[in-house]
């Protein structure tokens, strides 16, 4: 996911003092530690009896973090401009804070719940969890295409399964719908035998043809396939940014070689100035 780093702040801003504080590792450092104390607070939150006890403290503590939230955001946005929004990782924060000042009453009530979201905020500022990130999302054209032919199997299975078993197990394969439901609960093993198969194969002695199959095409192939798919995406995504970073080592190596060749360069005139100087030096007292 190479196409989604942070944007580099606006180079009229870099030097404002906005521009290194907001950029700071300090900083940095310090809102990392908000957002996993912010984390904290949503959890005590959930419990009654902390809440009785400290929920005026906690509630206090919860706006002032969010508080410094917003006016992070507010200088991130001054210093880069229209670059912060370009910035999908910066967009990300800015959904994320903004969810949390709308109003949480009424028809909004739910919005509360996903005040949780802020915590997602480490992501944007721990490195390797962006880089896992962008692998999942560099992943997701060929798990488009997994989830299309598993959904295809599922669909084949699940006909094949009404049209046998629904007369007898009406709760489980009385209708598409519930057939593909009890092929999920299949695919994921949760008591698939003693639970499914078996009381089917009571009055269906040779069903369990049909049950291995699916789980053979089905959790051991396909999720293997996207398993798989997901690895390889995290390797490609591994090597660019190992690539880029070589890039940029060479560049910077390149710059420094041509900084010493200039300084030779100049070393040697300077040498050269210095001789004739000193050249002009002897002939003076020999021409006297």
């Amino acid at each position: 996911m190479n196409s989604i780093p942070r944007s580099a702040p606006a180079p009229s801003r870099r030097g404002s003092w906005a521009g290194r504080f907001i950029d700071d590792p300090l900083t940095q450092h310090v809102i990392l530690a908000l957002i996993l104390i912010n984390a904290v607070l949503l959890g005590m939150e959930t419990s009654p009896a902390l809440m009785g006890a400290y929920g005026g403290m906690i509630r206090l503590l919860d706006q002032a973090i969010l508080a410094v939230f917003v006016i992070e955001i507010a200088i991130r946005i001054a210093v880069h401009r229209l670059a912060f929004f370009r910035d999908p990782w910066s967009l990300f924060d800015f959904v994320v804070v903004g969810i949390a000042l709308m109003p949480a009453a009424g028809q909004f009530a739910i919005l509360r719940a996903l005040r949780v979201l802020r915590v997602l905020r480490v992501m944007t500022l721990v490195p390797s969890m962006r880089r896992v990130v962008g692998a999942l999302l560099g992943a997701i054209p060929g798990l488009m295409s997994i989830a299309l032919v598993l959904a295809l199997i599922y669909y084949v299975f699940a006909v094949i399964a009404t049209n046998l078993f629904a007369t007898a197990f009406p709760d489980w394969f009385g209708n598409l719908g519930r057939s593909l439901y009890t092929l999920f609960q299949i695919m994921t093993l949760e008591s698939w035998s003693m639970g499914i198969s078996r009381p089917v194969m009571e009055q269906f002695p040779f069903a369990w043809a049909f049950f291995i199959s699916f789980i053979l095409i089905a959790t051991f192939t396909m999720l293997n396939l996207f398993i798989a798919i997901i690895v390889n995406a995290m390797q490609s995504f591994s090597e660019d940014d190992r690539r880029d970073t070589l890039v940029a080592v060479d560049a910077a190596r390149d710059h420094i070689e041509t900084d010493l060749h200039r300084e030779v360069l100049a070393l040697r005139a300077d040498i050269a100035d210095l001789r004739g100087l000193l050249g002009h030096g002897r002939e003076g007292p020999a021409a006297g």
